[in-house]
């Protein structure tokens, strides 16, 4: 009897160790909403450090803990490999949007403590969605990651398209939600448990039911819209341009990531005995974003609504890679999406430097001429521009490289010639903006941008570009990924 005290206590502090970064991130949002909201003058700049300074401990807390593994809250949550590497890169990621999102607030005088407090909690939303072990913990982690990037949406009250925006976003996102719930339920209801574990074991013993494979597609169709994977896409284009310059950046890399996470250990987890049956579903998808993307972003002439279809098609590109259902398929999808989130930021440093004398400027006819008038952003635009087409040697080669692979050693073939069309087609976009940049005659003048957003431009080309290129593909980092994809078989 006197030990039981003492058991909870150890298996307390096992928790805490397990899920510090979660803690910390729980503990310091709660802190800076309660000091923001009781606050007598605007704190908004010192809450956006403390909150930079936060989400990076938050990314590296794991790594200087040791990396702990197991399960806590009657399995509800997981800690792996996996969690660890989505924690370090989705607490950099919303680091970096916090960082860039500085300027544009102060100079359109948005700046409020609580857009910080906000990525704060998508962020713990989207750590409990990678570590998710049960349907109810996946569902939480969502729908946490949702509400905060409902209001992210909307935060320019002021404006029409900002709240248009939110309230597109809302409505779409509360029938994704149902979309979810009716397929958890259905799992329920034919394996008796939400445990991913024990939903396995059920399919290995079983077999798929037709209602098991029902909620496992509602699923996935939930899951869809979060990745903005096509046809469940319709709320990305004018989500996307609605949505202040510095959220769209963000809703671009780190909340799809997380989400593609979620899907990867969705598939792999509980349903992974069942691979063909999903594997149709994910090819759709796959092959739909990439045209749909890709087509689609041929008529745009707003930049920000450009990035949106260009993030549904990269979507698709990491979609073939999990259509592998293979371990390898993981590591493709991992490598992809976070070459693309580095990109993502760059890309949008680059966009809030779109200013003018008279304001923000979003129009692709905008950088006419930008060679001359800002030579240095030109460069680091056609970089990334570059780097996203899959032009060697930039990175971005190599995450498409990672990406088909697996796919063709799946006996694919078929999947990647279509994406390699689909990545044909949309280099005409890309190309037509970098010929606006370099061949046209200049029209705008862009002002000095901060310090800040050169800075992170300038680091996410250096990380796409071949000087760089060894260092970030070395061995120790396919290393970490592969054990990262591993910790899911």
């Amino acid at each position: 009897m006197p030990q039981q005290p003492w058991q909870g206590i150890k298996a307390m502090l096992q928790t805490i160790s397990l899920f510090a970064p979660q803690l910390v991130l729980a503990f310091f949002a709660s802190q800076l909403l309660s000091t923001g909201a009781f606050a007598k003058k605007d704190i908004s700049i010192g809450v956006r450090y403390f909150a930079v300074g936060v989400l990076v401990l938050y990314a590296l807390i794991g790594f200087i803990l040791g990396q702990p593994t197991g399960s806590a809250f009657k399995g509800a949550l997981i800690v792996d490999s996996y969690s660890h590497y989505m924690n370090f890169f989705l607490g950099m990621s919303a680091a970096a949007a916090l960082m860039f999102s500085k300027s544009f607030f102060q100079t359109e005088k948005l700046d409020r403590f609580e857009f910080s407090v906000l990525v704060l909690y998508c962020t713990l939303g989207m750590s409990i969605m990678v570590s998710a072990n049960t349907l109810l913990a996946l569902y939480i982690g969502i729908e946490m990651q949702s509400l905060a990037l409902y209001i992210m949406a909307a935060f320019n009250r002021d404006s029409l398209r900002a709240s248009e925006s939110g309230l597109k976003y809302f409505v779409l996102g509360a029938l994704s939600s149902g979309l979810l719930l009716y397929g958890a339920s259905l799992i329920y209801g034919f394996t008796g448990s939400l445990e991913f574990a024990r939903i396995a074991d059920v399919i290995a013993t079983n077999g798929a039911t037709p209602g098991i494979i029902a909620g496992m597609v509602f699923l996935l169709c939930g899951l869809a819209f979060k990745i903005s994977a096509a046809p469940f896409h319709m709320w990305t284009p004018d989500v996307y341009e609605g949505s202040p310059t510095p959220v769209t950046g963000f809703f671009a890399a780190a909340p799809k990531f997380a989400a593609m996470a979620l899907i990867a250990r969705l598939l792999v987890g509980p349903f992974g005995d069942i691979t063909t049956q999903w594997q149709q579903v994910i090819i759709v998808l796959a092959v739909m974003s990439m045209f749909v993307g890709a087509i689609g972003a041929l008529t745009q002439t707003n930049i920000k609504r450009l990035m949106a279809y260009s993030s549904i098609a990269n979507m698709g590109y990491a979609l073939v890679a999990l259509s592998a259902g293979t371990q390898a398929g993981v590591k493709g999808m991992l490598i992809f999406m976070s070459i693309y989130t580095i990109t993502v930021i760059g890309i949008f440093a680059c966009i809030l430097q779109m200013r003018i004398r008279n304001g923000m400027v979003e129009q692709i006819s905008d950088l006419a001429g930008l060679s001359k008038s800002n030579r240095g952003l030109a460069i680091i635009l056609t970089i990334f521009m570059f780097s996203v087409m899959g032009i060697p040697p930039l990175l971005g080669f190599f995450g498409k490289f990672f990406a088909f692979v697996p796919a063709m050693d799946a006996g694919l073939t078929w999947l990647v010639v279509l994406a390699l069309v689909a990545s044909v087609i949309g280099a005409f976009y890309y190309l037509r903006l970098v010929k606006i940049m370099w061949g046209d005659e200049n029209e705008n003048e862009f002002v000095q941008a901060p310090k800040t957003l050169r800075g992170l431009a300038v680091i996410s080309a250096l990380l796409v570009f071949p000087l760089l290129l060894l260092p970030m593909v070395s061995i120790p980092a396919q290393s970490l990924i592969s054990q990262a994809a591993a910790s899911l078989f």
